[in-house]
């Protein structure tokens, strides 16, 4: 269930890339997302950001108004001090809460544009068994300073020597 909600975020929030993505495009965001580096390096993964904060905030909303409907009474006898701290929490809250949903969509759709380019690239080799692996070879051809039209046919013919 929330892997599909998943998904429609993402198909709404994020922008198909016109064009596939490269071969040497694929091998630098597999390594950038193997390595935990920062997303917004991997080419074609383009969002709005306004559509992010609508889904969000809709989100928080359907989490928030219930507990505010049932505490109501309570909230309302408490000190107005005590209810400028609780604002301030929750406020806190929100935007911390938004940075971490952020970065959890960004990660899937990062995943979903990899995948993608992968089933062009390599079909024969699923992603989930090999990704480690190419990422490894891909550093390996860079540290050769193997030219960039090459590494494409290195990555896979040591991809098929490995199977």
């Amino acid at each position: 269930m929330l892997e599909k909600l998943l998904e429609k975020i993402i198909d709404f929030v994020f922008e198909e890339p016109k064009y596939p993505m490269r071969f040497r495009e694929l091998m630098e965001a597999n390594r950038v997302y193997i390595d935990n580096l920062p997303i917004s390096q991997i080419p074609g993964l383009r969002f709005c950001r306004l559509k992010l904060y609508a889904i969000y905030f809709v989100i928080w909303n359907i989490i928030i108004l219930p507990l505010v409907v049932l505490f109501h009474s309570l909230l309302a006898k408490l000190d107005c001090h005590l209810s400028i701290i609780l604002a301030i929490v929750f406020t806190l809250l929100f935007f911390g809460t938004y940075k971490i949903f952020e970065n959890r969509i960004k990660e899937r759709a990062a995943l979903r544009l990899i995948q993608k380019a992968w089933r062009n690239y390599l079909p024969h080799f699923p992603y989930e068994k090999y990704h480690q692996e190419v990422a490894q070879i891909y550093k390996e051809a860079v540290d050769r300073d193997i030219p960039k039209h090459k590494i494409e046919q290195f990555v896979i013919d040591r991809l098929i020597d490995s199977k």
